[in-house]
C-alpha cells in the first residue's frame, strides 16, 4: 500500500510567509531601535566626557591664577629682580600691562578675557569663533620643580625676592624655589573635517614662545560670567561678562573679580539626520538658540578666585 504525502498549499506557504514576515519585522524594528538608543547613548556620553573635561581644564587653571609660589611681594616690574624680554610670538591682552611678563610699573594682568567679535584677536590668534569668549591667565604650576630644559620660562622666588628666567642657569636668590611659569589662553575655533566643521577647544601655551593645540573636540562654545565684589566687602555682588568689565575690575582696583562663573557648550561631532534641535541654551546672559541636528549638553561651574584682589600676599 502506498502512501501518498501531501504538500502545503498554496495558501499555507503564502500564510506562513505572512507570519515570518511579521516575526521579522518585529525582530528589525527591536534592532533598529535598540542600535538607535545605542547611538544616541554613546553620542551623551561623548558629550558629557568631552564636556566635563573641558570644564575640569578650565577650572583647575582658574582656581591657580595669580599664584607665585613661595613670592609674597608684589608681582609686578618694579618688585621683581628681573624679567626676560617678550618671547616671540606673544599673546598680548588688553590694557597696559597684559603680556606675558609684566613689562612696565604698574599692575600686571593676570586674568583677562573678552568676547570674540573678530576672528584675529590677542595679536596671536587669527581663527577665533566669533561669538565665543576668549580668556587669557597667568601663573606658575603648583609645584616646584628642578631645571632640566631651556624649553620653558621659570619663576625663582623666595618669600621677598623673584625673578623670571629661561635657560638651565637659575639665578641665585637665597632660600629659593623654582617654578615653571604658565601663560595660558583658551578659544574655540572651528576645523574642517571633510564637508563638517568641527569646533575645537584650543589652548595656547607659554614655553619658550606662544604656540597653541586643541584640546578637546566638539566644545561649541565657552563663555565666562566674572563675580565682582563693587563694595569692598570680599562677597560677589553681580556676575558680568567680559565685555562689561572696566579696566579698573580687571586691575582688581576698586571692584574686584573673586569668581568666576563658567559655561561649556559640548556639541556632538557629527549631525544626526534623525535628530532635530531647535533647543535653546542660556550660557550666562547669552541665549544660544539652534535649529539643526546636533546634540548639544551645557555645562557649567563657578570657581572662586582664591587669589584674587591680592597684590601682595
Amino acid at each position: 500500500m502506498i502512501n501518498k504525502q501531501r504538500g502545503f498549499s498554496l495558501v499555507e506557504i503564502f500564510v506562513s510567509l505572512a507570519i515570518g514576515l511579521a516575526l521579522l519585522t518585529g525582530i528589525l524594528s527591536v534592532f533598529v531601535g535598540m542600535k538607535t538608543t545605542s547611538a544616541e547613548t554613546s553620542s551623551y556620553g561623548e558629550l558629557q566626557e568631552n564636556g566635563r573635561f573641558a570644564l575640569s581644564i578650565l577650572s583647575d587653571d582658574l582656581l591657580r591664577q595669580d599664584f607665585w609660589g613661595d613670592y609674597t611681594g608684589t608681582f609686578d616690574l618694579a618688585s621683581l629682580n628681573a624679567v626676560p624680554s617678550v618671547p616671540s610670538p606673544d599673546c598680548t591682552g588688553e590694557g597696559i600691562n597684559n603680556a606675558s611678563f609684566p613689562l612696565i610699573n604698574g599692575h600686571f594682568r593676570t586674568l583677562w578675557g573678552q568676547t570674540v567679535a573678530n576672528a584675529s584677536i590677542l595679536s596671536c590668534i587669527t581663527d577665533a569663533k566669533i561669538g565665543s569668549d576668549v580668556i587669557q591667565l597667568k601663573r606658575v604650576i603648583s609645584n616646584p620643580v628642578t631645571v632640566t630644559t631651556s624649553d620653558n620660562y621659570y619663576l625663582v622666588t623666595n618669600i621677598s625676592d623673584g625673578e623670571l628666567f629661561t635657560g638651565t642657569t637659575i639665578p641665585a636668590i637665597i632660600n629659593s624655589q623654582v617654578w615653571e611659569y604658565q601663560h595660558h589662553v583658551y578659544y574655540i575655533k572651528e576645523e574642517s573635517q571633510g564637508s563638517n566643521k568641527v569646533p575645537v577647544l584650543m589652548q595656547g601655551r607659554l614655553t619658550t614662545k606662544m604656540t597653541f593645540d586643541p584640546i578637546i573636540d566638539g566644545i561649541e562654545m565657552i563663555r565666562f560670567m566674572y563675580g565682582v565684589d563693587t563694595t569692598g566687602d570680599n562677597i560677589v555682588n553681580a556676575y558680568i561678562a567680559a565685555d562689561n568689565i572696566v579696566d579698573a575690575q580687571w586691575d582688581n582696583k576698586d571692584s574686584q573679580i573673586l569668581a568666576v562663573k563658567i559655561y561649556v557648550l559640548a556639541r556632538s561631532v557629527l549631525p544626526d539626520n534623525k535628530y532635530t534641535n531647535t533647543n535653546t541654551y542660556q550660557l550666562g546672559d547669552l541665549p544660544v538658540t539652534v535649529d539643526d541636528n546636533y546634540r548639544r549638553l551645557l555645562f557649567s561651574s563657578t570657581v572662586t578666585l582664591y587669589n584674587a584682589g591680592i597684590d601682595s600676599w
